[in-house]
């Protein structure tokens, strides 16, 4: 009885030390290059008139698809009913990098 143990114990500590190894001998990649500077804001004006008067101008911008930079057009967005502030999407820098603020009402 104490064989058949001592070899279970075997078979299943080999492949486990075997995996281990492996998984260590296995380079991470490489993490993605870091984005381009952003392009400089495009105008849109908004296109007259509003589709309601609740209704707020997004104006475009810039969106970091893995790769580049691709321009979102602006459009029109409803004003929240328990908001009073809208505050429109924006760069920031943080933690080294630039990241997309999307809007949002305050």
């Amino acid at each position: 009885m104490r064989r058949r143990s001592l070899l279970f114990a075997a078979g299943v500590a080999a492949p486990a030390a075997l995996l281990a190894t492996l998984r260590a001998a296995v380079a991470a990649p490489p993490p993605p290059p870091p984005p381009q500077a952003i392009p400089p804001n495009r105008y849109e004006a908004p296109p007259p008139p509003p589709p309601g008067p609740t209704y707020i101008w997004e104006p475009g911008h810039w969106h970091w698809n893995g790769v580049g930079y691709v321009w979102v057009r602006g459009h029109y967005v409803v004003r929240q009913t328990a908001w009073h502030r809208y505050v429109p999407g924006h760069w920031a820098f943080r933690g080294g990098v630039y990241v997309w603020v999307p809007a949002h009402w305050q």
